[in-house]
């Protein structure tokens, strides 16, 4: 008997409808039903009920484990129009995914907790499988099924770089979803996309899918610099297939593999300030208020994911083997200054590879002593090409104005010094290595009816190993005259050359222990309230972009090398040695540190007036050391990761969804997030070039909303029997966030805003007809704000936008 139990409930595992994860409320539709809401609700409706997900590693579902969490149905993304992980922002508490720049630039922040580059903070998974690199998280949603947002660290039992939470994306099953889906649509602004997706169960022991889809962004921004065209504009082609093979009655094996291939413009920056003290960019104040960059700027990108699920059941436990690849190349072009000026451009090159492997034991659900216990790892392979090509603008204000700035001036009893640099164009080529291997161990138990029925407590703890390496090999030439005049006596030399090589290897390695400890007192299934004390942390890494600003520095050594060394000058070598700058120390130019936080929380997850209110409450304690920052260089060559110092962030969510009557719901969540920096200082150089100390203690970290919120309700129209339709939908939200501090001063900020955006589905049978519309009220805010050499630069959050999308299974 208990054989033919475990049996069944594998089926609907593979079938994707047994006990897994779970979710804050959110409604959705059966999957397996048509597109039309269910003729009659009688309470909320749990996502978990409808679509339930299994995962390797948890025992329970969302609402039934001690964290806050978020999930969403393929029906919720699409009335939320949620197309990829940027759109996520705000429609969970305290989540905030800034959509600027290209699919490279996925920046996620929670909790205070964020990165703009280099490492997330905040780890992805796709159907059980991590993706390492944050170039591949922004990725097409055609075929999603759910996705859960998970809050807080979740290092434990997902590692690094989960410190700040997790999200993870279910595509579709076979076995659960028949026929063929089609979409298209269309928007403003030259907006087109299509796909279509075939799922075909062969027989019970073998179902398979397969998709396709194509999508053009005409863009929203225009580029006054090169004749007013539309600089954001873009192409996405991929597909994805899907094959589940059941050939035991206790194995399964889920093969997923997707390819996707993007060309994108980007990059729509608008020059939103200059400094007073900047007189070489006075010229461009006519530019104010307008993206105005004069080089070509954009994106392309393969990604390739593949992956194997291995599952079996055991008599009294689970063991599953979840294998994954992963194949990046892709190619960024920067206009890096971003102005009308020549200055300099950047182009990287990267290529990566990554394979992952993790093997997971754990209990069977439903018993009181519920374990899980694992080992992972992965090596990625990547190598980086970033050449950065100074134009002749760039010669004149970073390099050449530099260089002369060192000598004495304006003193008629000093010498008069000046380097003349003879080229307009100087290459600094760049290819770096940075493999990475990472390995771990861990364990988690729950033991329910702790001391008291209802009672249960959890402990875990992880090992945590990571080793990561940077092979370097970067050089470049500067031709240049010198010119030394005493007096009315010129000294000058020509065709001079300075040569800067760097070409080395460093490596370094971490290892740290994660720990988890839970209590939580349920007294039903449905109510619960819990307390939690984990640890999590953030990788650190190498600054591959800070060989720019090293190499300027050695640029300027070998030139007074250079001078020093002809007959001319060969007298004044004592005197030369002194406008030498201090040699650079590889490694302490270019490595960051891993970041961790403790995160201390309590919440509950209630469900009153016969499951027609749902509400989950946490509120959270955040203590962060070594806390990465990113931020440019002082030359403005390059973005370069810091570590900070310690910060704390204090903040609460709430989220609410309430069945108002069989046809109307109600939803809202919060968000408050209170992060501050408590140890933070930083160096900085004056007008003077003098070195001078600035404390940032106190200020609020950067990117970080202090409010998150959505307010949003959906209204069911039910259509007599035998009508045209069978029902009509209509969703509205307003969602919104704020204020955010862009910059460790605080000197720059957005307001609290918000967006309207809603939708209208018409729905018969297996079709649908939706009519939708964001940023209903057109509303005007910074998307992202960045400051580079005394100049401010803004990306606008998108315009109103209308788009009509058809929908049909066969």
């Amino acid at each position: 008997m208990r054989r033919h139990t475990a049996l069944k409930t594998f089926k609907l595992m593979a079938a994707g409808v047994t006990i897994a994860t779970g979710v804050t409320p959110a409604y959705s539709l059966p999957t397996n039903e048509n597109i039309s809401a269910p003729a009659d609700t009688t309470r909320v409706i749990d996502i978990e009920e409808v679509v339930v997900i299994a995962t390797p590693k948890e025992n329970n579902r969302l609402r039934q484990q001690p964290l806050s969490a978020t999930s969403f149905s393929q029906g919720d993304m699409r009335n939320n129009s949620v197309t990829s992980v940027k759109s996520l922002s705000g429609l969970v508490p305290n989540l905030f995914i800034p959509d600027y720049g290209s699919k490279l630039t996925t920046s996620v922040y929670v909790r205070g907790i964020g990165s703009r580059i280099n490492t997330p903070a905040v780890g992805l998974y796709v159907d059980n499988i991590p993706f390492i690199d944050k170039s591949a998280f922004d990725f097409n949603y055609s075929d999603i099924e759910r996705i859960d947002v998970l809050r807080g660290p979740q290092g434990t039992l997902y590692g690094r770089n989960t410190m700040g939470g997790l999200i993870r994306v279910f595509t579709k099953s076979p076995f659960s979803y028949q026929g063929t889906d089609i979409s298209l649509g269309a928007a403003t602004y030259n907006n087109y996309k299509a796909s279509v997706n075939h799922y075909h169960r062969i027989s019970e022991k073998f179902a398979f899918s397969a998709g396709a889809f194509y999508e053009h962004e005409g863009g929203f921004f225009e580029n006054v610099a090169r004749n007013n065209e539309k600089i954001d504009k873009g192409d996405e082609v991929g597909g994805r297939m899907r094959a589940i093979w059941l050939p035991k009655d206790n194995l399964k094996l889920d093969f997923t593999v997707n390819y996707e291939y993007s060309n994108q413009g980007g990059y729509p920056y608008k020059l939103t300030n200059i400094s007073e003290n900047d007189i070489y960019y006075q010229d461009l104040k006519g530019d104010l208020g307008k993206v105005a960059y004069n080089n070509e700027c954009g994106y392309m990108r393969h990604l390739l994911n593949g992956g194997l699920n291995i599952e079996h059941q055991a008599e009294n436990f689970i063991l599953s083997s979840v294998t994954g690849f992963q194949y990046l190349k892709d190619e960024m072009n920067l206009d890096q200054d971003f102005t009308r000026k020549n200055v300099y451009t950047m182009s990287q090159r990267q290529n990566s590879k990554t394979i992952s492997e993790e093997i997971v034991l754990k209990s069977k659900p439903g018993r009181r002593w519920q374990w899980t216990t694992g080992v992972s790892g992965f090596y990625q392979w990547l190598d980086t090409e970033g050449p950065v090509t100074f134009h002749e603008d760039g010669i004149q204000a970073i390099i050449e104005n530099n260089i002369n700035s060192i000598f004495p001036s304006g003193n008629p009893q000093a010498p008069e010094i000046k380097v003349d640099i003879t080229s307009s164009q100087i290459n600094v080529p760049g290819i770096f290595d940075t493999p990475t291997l990472n390995g771990a161990v861990y364990h988690q138990s729950t033991l329910n009816d702790f001391l008291i029925e209802g009672l249960s407590a959890t402990v875990g703890i992880r090992l945590d190993y990571e080793k990561i390496k940077m092979d370097y090999n970067t050089s470049t030439s500067m031709p240049f005259n010198f010119l030394f005049k005493m007096g009315q006596i010129p000294i000058e030399v020509k065709n001079l050359e300075a040569l800067s090589v760097f070409k080395g290897g460093l490596s370094t390695d971490y290892l740290q222990i994660l720990p988890k400890f839970s209590l939580q007192y349920s007294w039903n299934t449905m109510n619960n309230v819990y307390a939690t004390v984990s640890k999590g942390y953030r990788s650190g890494g190498y600054n591959i972009q800070m060989f720019s600003d090293i190499i300027q520095g050695s640029l300027r050594n070998s030139m007074i090398d250079a001078v020093a060394g002809t007959d001319e000058f060969s007298q004044f070598a004592g005197m030369l040695e002194m406008f030498k700058k201090d040699g650079v120390d590889i490694k302490d130019a270019t490595l960051y540190k891993p970041e961790y936080s403790w995160n201390y929380e309590i919440g509950s997850h209630l469900t009153m007036f016969d499951g027609r209110l749902q509400a989950d409450i946490a509120a959270f304690y955040m203590d962060t050391h070594d806390q990465q920052i990113s931020r440019f260089a002082e030359s403005g060559l390059g973005r370069t990761t810091i570590n900070a110092g310690k910060s704390r962030s204090i903040g609460g969510e709430l989220a609410l969804k309430a069945q108002i009557t069989d046809n109307f719901i109600l939803n809202g969540n919060y968000g408050y997030t209170n992060s501050k920096f408590t140890e933070y200082i930083s160096n900085y150089k004056d007008a003077q070039g003098k070195l001078q100390e600035v404390s940032y203690n106190g200020n609020y970290v950067p990117f970080v909303p202090e409010h998150t919120f959505t307010v949003g309700g959906q209204y069911i129209f039910r259509m007599k029997s035998g009508a045209w339709l069978d029902n009509i939908i209509v969703n509205a939200n307003y969602k919104g966030a704020g204020r955010i501090y862009w910059t460790e001063q605080n000197n720059a900020y957005q307001d609290l805003y918000g967006t309207l955006n809603g939708r209208i589905s018409l729905n018969k049978g297996n079709g649908q007809i939706g009519i939708w519309i964001n940023n209903a009220l057109n509303t005007d805010y910074q998307a992202f704000y960045f400051e580079s050499m005394n100049r401010g630069f803004a990306q606008m959050g998108r315009p109103m936008q209308i788009g009509v999308d058809l929908r049909c299974r066969f």
